[in-house]
């Protein structure tokens, strides 16, 4: 190994961040104190505790953070910490507006009052369609009843008489028929037929004639005073009835007056009630019309004198936490329910139905972010209710005014509750920069931590919320060993080894797979061995793309070289993610150089296959290039880049590192070594830059090589800003400690170049120049000749040429 190996060659101890869980002194977890509450997210706890406990309705509360970090827990924890010190909230019914009928009114009622209410006014209808008939078949109904009709068959028949008499003294006879009344005249009181009638002499004719007038007169005159007669008892009978209605329902009601009188609204609803049954006393004597009592409180007539309970909180302890898996519009706001009848549709007050809002009235309400805006008209309607402090349940259609048909407009409702959004990072500040609403109504943002420091006695914590994890889901229990393991993977799952996820869903999983590790193997405790094969498992799961993979550089279909030594070729590494797994793979990297005007092809670019990131590191190699070989004389370069068998896109610019090295050995013929691939980005005076996904890059070129055979020469090239990343697997960590295979971490692109070409980069003296024997010198020499020749081809040509 090279003095230049040896520098930048990293120690088997860099390569993996191992717990230090033996300077602490337990077996298992079961040794370990459970964890009160999580670790680590003390920024969005704090922001959690300061947005509920602000009394304004528009410090509602955004949850930001990415999926697997255990916030619905989390958040639902902390909002029933609150809950529980809070008063119940109150119940919420519609009940009918007499009045205006299409229009329900609302009754707020101490917790757990709607239900006895709703009860008792159900009995009291039950009572009363007992009594009420009862009342009306009473002797002294019956008695005042029979009086008003026999006051007004007296009066009429009265009248009648009146009519005899007069009629009798003027010879005309007053006959009642089954249509009514006929006059005829009468000689020594017999009835004279018409042609008896037409007998008589004229004299007498004529004077009966007269006396028939009068008498139509007065019989006409007696006859429309009958109406009046009947509409007066008509009176009094409902008079009658009225009174009768009223001493039952006055009777029965009072217990109920009693028993609410502390609550105006309800003694205003059941003065309302009273009024209505009184006035509707037919209902109640005889509703099925057969003289037969068989109807009962759910009968349609009598519901409008019940309750809908739209929100019951009898039984609820503190303010409710609600959580609505599916906020779809109606789900949030409530709706108004139909019943088909007869081809029609109806409804009424009591199909009025509680949305999530109303249920979290007085409390919380936890919402997907990205659930709400994806269902329609969930957004807008939740912003509407939050701006506006109210419940209007109304339907879309309504709103779009796509029908006109008359429908009910309940009285809306008064809130007071907290929302809680949960969502990611990302549409957070989406809705920030194009929702002006939004910053409006959720002024308060609780952002989820990602990792824990791995300092101090955090790992011992991490170790508790292991225990507590384990003891929560019912696991067996983990020995001491086991639960470094699951730190160390924490550690790896991080992308740092001095840091910890906190995704608690990922942490789970492998507890309950470890579990089931263990139990294949018979054993009552997890151990170190259980935990690597469930992580194991969860990688041979998803791997089958990454295997064939594999195959297909081992036949050569993809080619890729681990031995030799090859001119302006490169094993740069790249990162691929599918789904939930994710590993690296090596890929060929070749240069072209030529003389030309200082042009650089990057072919990905040009075939409209390389994204921007990568277009901007070719850029950047470009005016390194510019900066260290051409300050003071043009770049006769012509050159171009391609990542050979891709056939997908390319983005990043984590193989800037590997383009430029390729592209020096083209214009220096420096051969470069095959048995190392490199990755990492630079910037414009060539310093190595950190790049993301380095365990699984580095892991992916060990594998091929360990596939093929590790000749003790291969390794992989990184930038030093990475090492603090490294948390590489169990067997490359072995190969490097034998010294099979060997990371390198530069904090420069030349010494890679040293590396990869075992040449010095070498260093300019005062005029610039570069030792001979260095990189550098060859490719300041190769351009010196380009420019030479350019030179050459540029002059004019003169006569003895010709």
């Amino acid at each position: 190994m090279t003095d230049a190996q040896q520098q930048y060659r990293l120690s088997p101890e860099q390569l993996y961040h191992r717990s230090e869980l033996q300077r602490f002194d337990f077996a298992t977890t079961a040794d370990l104190k459970a964890l009160s509450t999580t670790i680590g997210q003390e920024r969005a706890l704090q922001a959690i505790e300061f947005g509920v406990s602000m009394p304004h309705c528009s410090f509602n509360l955004y949850v930001m953070g990415s999926t697997g970090l255990g916030r619905h827990t989390l958040v639902r924890e902390a909002l029933q910490e609150h809950a529980d010190k809070a008063v119940n909230p109150s119940d919420w019914c519609y009940i009918t507006n007499f009045q205006r009928p299409h229009t329900p009114q609302i009754l707020q009622l101490p917790a757990g009052t709607a239900r006895r209410l709703r009860a008792d006014l159900r009995q009291l209808i039950s009572d009363l369609l007992v009594a009420i008939p009862a009342a009306f078949q009473g002797d002294e109904y019956q008695r005042r009843h029979t009086e008003i009709m026999e006051n007004l068959k007296h009066e009429e028949e009265t009248a009648t008489q009146e009519l005899g008499r007069l009629a009798a003294e003027r010879s005309i006879v007053l006959l009642r028929g089954p249509t009514g009344f006929t006059l005829t005249p009468q000689k020594d009181k017999q009835i004279l037929s018409p042609e008896q009638f037409n007998a008589l002499p004229k004299e007498e004719k004529e004077k009966f004639l007269i006396a028939l007038e009068e008498m139509k007169d007065k019989l006409k005159e007696t006859m429309s005073k009958v109406p009046e007669w009947q509409h007066k008892a008509q009176n009094r009978l409902r008079d009658l009835d009225r009174e009768t209605m009223k001493l039952t329902v006055t009777q029965f009601m009072a217990e109920l007056e009693r028993k609410y009188r502390e609550f105006p609204s309800v003694l205003s609803h059941l003065a309302d009630i009273k009024a209505e049954m009184i006035e509707n006393a037919d209902q109640f004597r005889n509703p099925d019309g057969d003289g037969e009592q068989n109807s009962s409180p759910d009968d349609p007539a009598f519901r409008r004198y019940g309750i809908n309970i739209l929100v019951d909180n009898a039984e609820t302890h503190g303010a409710p936490v609600v959580f609505e898996d599916n906020p779809t519009y109606q789900n949030l706001i409530g709706r108004i329910e139909h019943v088909a009848h007869m081809g029609t549709l109806h409804t009424d007050f009591t199909l009025i139905k509680a949305g999530a809002l109303h249920q979290a009235n007085g409390g919380f309400l936890i919402l997907d972010a990205d659930k709400v805006l994806l269902k329609p008209f969930a957004w807008e309607g939740l912003k509407r209710v939050l701006a506006a402090q109210e419940i209007r349940i109304e339907s879309v259609e309504r709103q779009l005014s796509l029908v006109s048909t008359i429908s009910l407009e309940p009285q809306p409702i008064p809130i007071h509750l907290k929302v809680v959004l949960i969502g990611s990072r990302r549409l957070f500040y989406l809705l920030k920069a194009h929702d002006p609403e939004f910053s409006l109504l959720f002024k308060v943002a609780a952002d989820f931590s990602e990792e824990l420091p791995r300092e101090n006695d955090n790992e011992l914590l991490y170790a508790r919320l292991i225990a507590t994890l384990q003891h929560r889901e019912g696991l067996r229990r983990i020995d001491r060993d086991g639960v470094g393991r699951i730190i160390e993977y924490s550690a790896r799952r991080a992308w740092d080894s001095d840091k910890l996820s906190l995704h608690m869903g990922d942490l789970v999983d492998l507890l309950r797979e470890a579990d089931y590790q263990a139990a294949q193997g018979k054993s009552d405790t997890v151990r170190r061995d259980h935990i690597q094969a469930a992580i194991d498992a969860q990688a041979h799961r998803a791997s089958q793309l990454q295997e064939q993979l594999w195959e297909e550089m081992l036949k050569g279909v993809l080619r890729i070289d681990t031995s030799g030594s090859q001119l302006a070729q490169v094993n740069g590494l790249t990162f691929l993610q599918l789904g939930d797994y994710s590993f690296g793979a090596p890929t060929r990297i070749t240069a072209t150089a030529r003389l030309g005007s200082g042009e650089l092809i990057d072919i990905e670019r040009e075939s409209e296959q390389g994204g921007p990131v990568h277009s901007k590191g070719v850029m950047i190699l470009t005016s390194y290039l510019a900066e260290r070989y051409a300050k003071h004389q043009p770049l006769s370069l012509s050159a171009s880049l391609v990542f050979e068998q891709t056939y997908s896109h390319v983005e990043g610019d984590s193989a800037s590192a590997a383009e430029l090295c390729a592209l020096i050995s083209a214009m220096a013929d420096v051969p470069i070594r095959q048995t190392l691939a490199i990755t990492g980005s630079i910037n414009q005076h060539g310093q190595m830059q950190a790049i993301g996904g380095v365990c699984e890059k580095i892991e992916g070129f060990f594998d091929l090589c360990h596939k093929r055979g590790l000749s003790g020469k291969q390794g992989v090239i990184i930038p030093r800003a990475n090492v603090r990343h490294l948390m590489l697997k169990q067997a490359l960590v072995d190969a490097a400690a034998d010294g099979r295979f060997h990371i390198y971490a530069v904090d420069h692109v030349e010494q890679a170049l040293g590396l990869l070409t075992g040449l010095p980069a070498g260093v300019p003296d005062g005029n610039g120049i570069f030792p001979e024997g260095s990189v550098n010198h060859l490719v300041q020499m190769r351009l010196a000749e380009w420019i030479a020749l350019r030179q050459h081809y540029a002059s004019p040509v003169t006569a003895t040429e010709k």
